[in-house]
């Protein structure tokens, strides 16, 4: 059974950090492209950041970048999202995302996991 499981999410005033962790079950971890998406109410889901395989390389919406940071450590199966210097426009409902390197229509989502940025 698939199993993308978040955790980490909560509320945290502005310019604090939280990290994020996705912890993976059910599937080849090292084989899918990881990410972390987030939906705001009303929204569609946007992609926050993503890493390949190897962790070799990441990439970032320009509304993050330099905030945070996407790590993966395949022997564990989990992928992180370390969030500093939070904004109130990050609230959102967090979701990791598996997406398989050669296949892309197989993919997994997580459940969410609620982030509010507020004094």
């Amino acid at each position: 059974q698939v199993q993308l499981v978040e955790s980490g999410g909560g509320l945290v005033q502005p310019g604090g950090s939280l990290r994020l962790s996705c912890a993976a079950s059910g599937f080849t971890f090292s084989w899918y492209v990881m990410s972390w998406y987030r939906q705001l109410p009303g929204k569609e889901r946007e992609l926050v950041a993503r890493i390949t395989r190897t962790g070799e390389y990441t990439n970032y919406a320009d509304s993050v970048k330099g905030r945070f940071t996407i790590s993966r450590e395949n022997a564990n199966n989990t992928v992180q999202l370390f969030m500093n210097s939070l904004k109130p426009e990050d609230t959102a409902v967090y979701y990791c995302h598996a997406e398989h390197s050669l296949q892309p229509l197989v993919s997994y989502w997580g459940q969410g996991t609620q982030v509010t940025v507020s004094s």
